[in-house]
């Protein structure tokens, strides 16, 4: 899991101080990772953009020194022209740093000779022990499976879409399951909790996101990511009781189910991490119950904690209710589930 600065949820805030709310979140959620996005260099895409300087109002010396202190680990945004330029350069003084990874951004293109930058950087980038996440590119064709530090890439519309427009509906988000996400891993960037129902969302900033707060949870478990990036602002985590699932949903999987599914309708998966079975469901803009079979379960008396939509949902999007329960593999779990709403549930010995 990482935390993102606050260009997605409030616009640019590239300061020190607000940095370091972000490794704050990051820290107290025990996410690994924190991610400066773009203008830590100045300027971007231009000729004399330098992605081996640092703007003048950061102190990036005291930026590492405090994650190193908070256990966090950087990664650190790129626009593709700008580090192209210096990239031998720039990726060994980030080893340096002791950066974790690079979002390198804007490429749109697939051509051949795009292509094959794709695997110069990524190749470089190992050299350096630095993880890669490509935005602005295209869908995975699944060269990771020869570099193993290209972690994901975007590729999709997701949450940054809300911004400025009204397409991540939760139709589309029910439909990645079956397009999108067959290529590889997505960098939707999940976690938005401003939530609205359907009928009151608006495009804006500070940043809303159309469906329930169940039906955001839900998507840490439906997309696959093995870097999953976190959206909002601190602020927006603040006593949020359901910050609790973000502390301890993982992002790589031992075993992967999918239980039910209609293409933009709905979909329900669980996947498996160690003894642990994660278990999460969205629907589109019609409610829905669903009737589970818990049949991949192993025999025995388990454990659910499970977060779903609640009557208050129908009014609040942002409302949820908890429950715990013991269940078994012979079990069926019933379900229901608001207009574009979902669950989430952690399934334990």
């Amino acid at each position: 899991m990482c935390a993102w600065d606050s260009w997605w949820s409030r616009g640019v805030v590239m300061e020190n101080e607000e940095i370091k709310k972000y490794i704050d979140l990051a820290s107290e959620n025990e996410f690994p990772y924190m991610l400066i996005d773009w203008q830590w260099y100045g300027m971007y895409n231009k000729p004399e953009a330098d992605v081996t300087t640092v703007a003048d109002q950061l102190d990036m010396p005291m930026i590492i020194d405090y994650a190193k202190q908070k256990n966090v680990k950087l990664w650190l945004w790129l626009y593709w022209t700008d580090v192209t330029r210096n990239m031998e350069k720039a990726f060994q003084l980030y080893e340096s740093w002791g950066i974790a990874g690079v979002k390198i951004d804007f490429m749109a293109l697939d051509g051949a000779e795009m292509v094959e930058w794709y695997h110069n950087t990524v190749k470089l980038a190992a050299k350096h022990h630095l993880m890669v996440n490509f935005h602005g590119a295209y869908k995975p064709t699944g060269f990771r499976r020869t570099y193993p530090n290209l972690m994901t890439r975007e590729g999709v519309l997701g949450n940054e879409y809300n911004k400025w427009s009204y397409m991540v509906t939760p139709e589309h988000n029910v439909t990645l399951p079956f397009t999108r996400m067959l290529a590889g891993p997505m960098d939707y960037t999940p976690g938005g909790f401003r939530n609205s129902l359907k009928g009151e969302f608006k495009p804006q900033i500070n940043t809303r996101v159309m469906g329930t707060r169940c039906h955001e949870l839900a998507k840490f478990v439906v997309f696959d990511s093995p870097i999953t990036t976190v959206c909002d602002h601190p602020e927006n985590y603040s006593d949020q009781q359901c910050v609790d699932f973000l502390q301890q949903v993982k992002t790589v999987w031992d075993d992967t189910r999918v239980l039910k599914g209609k293409i933009g309708e709905y979909i329900v998966m669980a996947r498996k991490s160690r003894d642990q079975w994660f278990i999460a469901g969205m629907t589109n803009s019609d409610g829905r119950t669903f009737d589970i079979d818990l049949g991949f379960l192993p025999d025995g008396i388990n454990n659910l904690r499970i977060y779903r939509d609640c009557e208050a949902t129908k009014k609040d999007a942002t409302k949820l209710e908890f429950e715990e329960m013991k269940i078994e593999s012979k079990d069926h779990l019933s379900i229901t589930c608001a207009p574009g709403g979902g669950f989430v549930g952690i399934i334990s010995k």
